[in-house]
């Protein structure tokens, strides 16, 4: 069901994608798929998780190949499928569903953080990098510019803006 919703949402954009196209591409009925997803915006909520992950970065002791390993992972998501697209407008979508959007935060967002969160902490106890840092916004800084350019379409989203800014975090993390 989530490929099925992932190959509409790239052919038709996330305002072409329906329940009812996609019961109709994978052959089941409506009323299955709304058992499970009471909308469109869960159903789709839910393929992009798949997409994006929950656990991509890595723990090899070597925090910046880490850092690139996991924030690759949303460059491959954004450049290997619709996503990217598709996102502003789930984003706005989900504005107006408060719980939906909390849900989808909780599961792609905050657990991709707290993998990249568990990291940082490894790597301030090794003393790779200083221990006096404002987590969070580490965080937002990391990912920030990949989400940012995904969002407005400004840029591209390449391994070359995920180098960048990991490296220009890393430098800012250096121990004194």
């Amino acid at each position: 069901m989530l490929r099925a919703t992932l190959d509409m949402l790239e052919e038709a954009g996330y305002a072409g994608t329906s329940i009812s196209a996609v019961a109709s591409r994978t052959g089941v009925y409506r009323p299955a798929i709304y058992r499970r997803w009471p909308s469109k915006q869960h159903l789709v909520a839910e393929a992009v998780a798949s997409v994006l992950g929950q656990e991509p970065t890595p723990d090899t002791g070597d925090l910046r190949a880490d850092l690139l390993t996991g924030l690759g992972t949303l460059v491959d998501a954004f450049t290997s499928t619709g996503v990217s697209r598709i996102l502003p407008a789930l984003v706005a979508d989900l504005a107006h569903h408060p719980m939906l959007r909390r849900e989808f935060l909780d599961a792609v967002f905050q657990s991709r953080r707290a993998s990249t969160a568990r990291r940082l902490r490894a790597a301030a106890e090794r003393g790779d990098i200083r221990p006096d840092f404002d987590m969070e916004f580490v965080l937002d800084a990391l990912a920030a510019p990949v989400y940012y350019r995904a969002l407005f379409g400004h840029g591209p989203v390449t391994p070359a803006v995920t180098e960048q800014s990991v490296d220009l975090v890393l430098a800012s993390l250096k121990p004194r």
